[in-house]
């Protein structure tokens, strides 16, 4: 007898007699709650991200206040020109290198949806999006949201979402702690985010 065979013998033991999985898995807990915007932001501010509340018409110059004049900005390809300040030096990702996203000083997005009871915001790659590696290398991500792209809970967030697209969940800026819980931002993906919510239509 292995080790292996010995281990694994006595965790039947120790399971044998006790609970078993049921056939189907229970799923009577809550799907629905209700939209409350000022609870997106509580919790974004919460995780550190910066969140502003404006019109769509104020996009670009909410933008212009945020990435400094002159900076070089990523973008997906479907993100409307409008958003977009003269400011900035506006990079569409057409297969851009990695080195040349990351060499940047922002990236603005869209954004499929988010979920306020969480302060979460999910990309999935849709052309206002763009590619995963946007939203993870430049160290400023800016990324608007529609108000009506919120939704209360996740499993409202998940029953919008088509499973099979690259989908990023972003709960604040990047960051991590250590065994001394000392907070270090920007490890694996932006130091900073900004969140602009557009007003309801």
């Amino acid at each position: 007898m292995t080790s292996r065979d010995l281990v694994l013998g006595r965790l039947r033991a120790a399971l044998a007699g006790g609970p078993h999985t049921p056939a189907e898995v229970p799923r009577d807990y809550r799907h629905t709650g209700m939209l409350d915007l000022d609870q997106l932001v509580d919790r974004l501010t919460d995780y550190r991200a910066h969140v502003h509340r404006v019109a769509e018409t104020a996009v670009a110059d909410t933008i212009a206040d945020i990435v400094p004049a002159g900076a070089t900005v990523v973008v997906p390809p479907g993100v409307p020109p409008v958003w977009l300040p003269p400011t900035v030096t506006v990079l569409r990702d057409d297969g851009l290198d990695d080195a040349r996203i990351g060499a940047a000083d922002a990236v603005v997005t869209g954004a499929a949806l988010a979920v306020a009871q969480t302060g979460t915001v999910v990309l999935d790659g849709s052309p206002d999006q763009g590619r995963r590696v946007l939203s993870l290398l430049p160290d400023r991500h800016v990324c608007v949201v529609r108000a009506d792209h919120v939704v209360a809970t996740v499993p409202e967030a998940l029953a919008r979402l088509t499973p099979h697209l690259p989908l990023t969940w972003i709960s604040g800026p990047s960051a991590t702690s250590d065994i001394e819980l000392v907070r270090v931002e920007g490890v694996h993906g932006p130091r900073r985010l900004h969140v602009i919510l557009l007003s309801a239509r």
